[in-house]
């Protein structure tokens, strides 16, 4: 039986592909942006986070927890994870989900189960199934697998990925895929290891198998302040997907505050927490950068 660890199933969105869509979450990622939105994606494996303001200092945690992993020390966070060996106890103790569990291992039919109940809502709204993460594609396999029970199913299918892996987890997965939203971050290489932790080579290469394989793809743009959305990087983005696409389009995704509370929750740095996010009249100007280049460019909502 095929597994994978996945850090949540998020019904009815909206914004990652076409109508109402089922998101999956998988943990795992082959990058590490410093501006990231799911920190708790990033490591494979799963976590324990605690989330300050829902304790009530009851103290149920500390008398399941087996390694005496827990601390009230001001100066520290919940978490030992030193000691800390995830077996969930703390997470079931807690009637107040100050701790919570980011990470369950889940069976390709559990995850179909998860994805099909949502199927009234794919057949008014056009909507499907989305995998994301961190990186899907680390699961290429698990992902075929479940695309398949998907199509057998008249469930329409959308991977979410930033491109850092080998070609053949895209040739695994392509044949049924309806559509892929792939990430461009930066297209100088120096700046994408600064910033990311690799280099791009690997993404460009596959973004253009992507493009020459016929696949519905739109290039999405994670727009940071002061990093890329520079005119070099809209310049060189632009070149790039008219390289590409025969109609070249792309979309840009504005810097927002949404993750503060994971990296809290798992005690991590946020590199980007006094980063602010760009005005309405500065993300539009990027926008008509693109359509100036010769690029349909939209907003995420």
């Amino acid at each position: 039986m095929e597994t994978a660890i996945i850090s949540n199933i998020q019904g009815y969105s909206i914004h990652d592909g076409p109508g109402i869509r089922t998101v999956v979450f998988f943990k795992g990622c082959t990058l590490a942006c410093q501006w990231c939105a799911n920190p708790e994606s990033i490591s494979a494996q799963p976590q324990i986070g605690f989330i300050k303001n829902l304790c009530t200092g009851c103290g149920k945690c500390f008398e399941v927890c087996p390694e005496n992993a827990l601390t009230t020390a001001p100066d520290k966070h919940r978490v030992d994870y030193s000691k800390c060996t995830v077996c969930g106890k703390c997470v079931e103790a807690c009637a107040y989900k100050a701790m919570v569990m980011y990470g369950k291992t889940m069976s390709v039919e559990e995850v179909f189960d998860a994805v099909r109940r949502d199927k009234m809502f794919y057949e008014t709204s056009g909507g499907g199934v989305t995998v994301s993460g961190g990186e899907p594609l680390m699961h290429a396999g698990f992902i075929k697998s479940l695309f398949e029970m998907c199509k057998n199913d008249d469930i329409n299918t959308c991977i979410e990925t930033a491109g850092f892996v080998a070609p053949d987890a895209f040739e695994t997965v392509l044949p049924v895929t309806d559509y892929v939203l792939f990430d461009l971050k930066l297209m100088n290489s120096d700046e994408h290891l600064k910033y990311i932790g690799q280099r791009n080579e690997q993404i460009l290469a596959n973004a253009r198998l992507v493009a020459e394989s016929g696949a519905d793809v739109l290039f999405r743009i994670p727009l940071i302040p002061s990093v890329n959305d520079t005119d070099e990087n809209i310049k060189e983005t632009a070149a790039f997907v008219k390289s590409i696409l025969p109609q070249p389009k792309v979309q840009l995704m504005p810097f927002h505050r949404l993750g503060d509370s994971k990296y809290k929750a798992l005690g991590i740095p946020n590199l980007f927490a006094e980063c602010q996010a760009m005005q309405p009249d500065e993300i539009e100007k990027v926008k008509q950068a693109f359509i100036n280049e010769g690029v349909e460019c939209s907003i995420s909502k």
